[in-house]
């Protein structure tokens, strides 16, 4: 008996995002047999949170009283990830716009997840047939088909 893994219909996108990288990728295979191409492939340079601290929190004065405050310092990584995640979205909507893609899947960490469906454009949202909160940027193509066709089973 053959190993049947359910597919995705032909030319659907599949988009796989963390807070630094997207990969895209287009099934070039059909619903019977997945076989995901890499398309593109978009890494935004976001150096850790320890990076963009400044040496050490800057402090203010309170008042008349020697109490001096710590001033929290902005999680500037935490922004660069949502700016990223915009990009993101920003780019869907424009090859969504010219047509480029009818069927959209999307795999991406929780946070990006969301914030995604936050900047995505409707004409963009309605073309998502799939989303799955997982990080998978780093694996390998057959295992991301796998794990695809598995959350395709599930869903």
């Amino acid at each position: 008996m053959m190993d049947h893994k359910p597919g995705l219909p032909q030319d659907t996108w599949v988009v796989i995002v963390d807070g630094e990288k997207a990969l895209y990728l287009v099934n070039k295979g059909d619903d019977m047999d997945m076989n995901l191409v890499v398309r593109d492939k978009d890494e935004q340079d976001n150096p850790k949170a320890q990076d963009w601290a400044a040496n050490r929190p800057g402090r203010f004065n309170d008042g008349p009283s020697v109490q001096r405050s710590k001033v929290e310092d902005t999680d500037w990584h935490q922004l660069e990830k949502e700016r990223f995640a915009k990009d993101v979205a920003e780019q869907l909507y424009k090859d969504a716009h010219q047509g480029k893609f009818d069927r959209l899947v999307i795999v991406a960490s929780r946070p990006v997840l969301s914030e995604l469906r936050n900047e995505m454009h409707k004409e963009v949202a309605d073309k998502v047939i799939l989303d799955v909160a997982k990080v998978l940027t780093n694996h390998p193509i057959d295992e991301i088909e796998t794990l695809l066709s598995r959350e395709l089973e599930e869903s």
